[in-house]
């Protein structure tokens, strides 16, 4: 993938495999993301994105599936009316084994979007893999997510596809609880256990760090304010030598008892000081939530 000029990431894949993951990433890094897009709008989407404007190297990801209720087959077609805009067109395929999708279906007791048909969950998997069939025989980079987690999945898409910026350091910030243990791909890991806990106050514990009311709380305790000075400081002097190296992606993970308050607002706190800093790639992962 280029690391300049306009570009537009095609998402499809199976169902369960990890688009939802994907896509994600990539309205983290500021991609412009439009999700469950009909194939024969994709002129007309990526038409709407230029017009009146220079294109520059504005990015776009959309994703394409069965939910469309469209020829898929057509992508071809649609891909080259959208390239002669002059915007270059990635397509990435997700997939994982029926046992792996199957699992995750039972995991997370979702429905499967091809259930209003009357199949079964394996029958509509088989039916789902027919369908798309030929997205996947047209995608520039087919990713199989079977033994792969979120995180990995997550770092998969920044590292092997550069998302436009090959030559940037990536960084990603994380949270996590302890009692699941620390996550084994961390380049740094802080501890916030302590801090004030907002579990603790029966208003905020249904909260997570996302939320007002927790980021309220903690900014007015002392020991936070000083922690996340602190902590900005080491990463504003250090993080940068980084760019140096050979790697292109940093994880920075905060990690707390029940990793949903203090671990959540950390990581949420320094990834928008990095954005602020000018970091041009910066994504974050609850690993207990998302």
């Amino acid at each position: 993938m280029s690391a300049a000029g306009p570009m537009l990431v095609i998402v499809s894949g199976l169902s369960g495999s990890g688009k939802s993951v994907a896509m994600k990433t990539f309205e983290d890094l500021d991609y412009y993301c439009s999700d469950n897009l009909p194939v024969e709008l994709l002129p007309d989407f990526v038409r709407s994105r230029i017009r009146d404007q220079a294109l520059g190297d504005q990015r776009l990801a959309v994703g394409i599936d069965v939910r469309g209720r469209t020829d898929l087959a057509q992508l071809s077609r649609w891909r080259a009316a959208a390239q002669e805009y002059g915007i270059e067109v990635t397509v990435l395929f997700f997939e994982a084994t029926d046992e792996a999708l199957l699992k995750r279906y039972a995991d997370t007791r979702r429905r499967h979007p091809l259930s209003h048909l009357g199949l079964s969950l394996p029958e509509a998997i088989v039916r789902e893999r027919e369908l798309t069939a030929p997205l996947r025989a047209q995608a520039d980079a087919v990713i199989d997510t079977t033994g792969l987690n979120v995180h990995q999945l997550r770092r998969r898409v920044v590292t092997d596809f550069g998302l436009g910026h090959s030559d940037k350091l990536s960084l990603l910030f994380e949270s996590f609880a302890y009692k699941r243990g620390v996550p084994a791909e961390a380049d740094f890991v802080f501890d916030a256990r302590v801090l004030p806990n907002p579990h603790w106050d029966p208003e905020l514990r249904p909260l997570t760090g996302r939320d007002a009311g927790v980021r309220e709380y903690l900014e007015r305790q002392p020991e936070v304010v000083r922690y996340t000075g602190q902590i900005i400081d080491l990463l504003d002097t250090w993080l940068p030598r980084l760019r140096n190296d050979t790697r292109s992606y940093v994880t920075i993970a905060f990690g707390c008892t029940g990793g949903k308050h203090r671990s959540v607002y950390l990581a949420e706190r320094m990834a928008q000081h990095a954005r602020d800093q000018g970091w041009p790639e910066v994504a974050t992962f609850h690993r207990e939530l998302d």
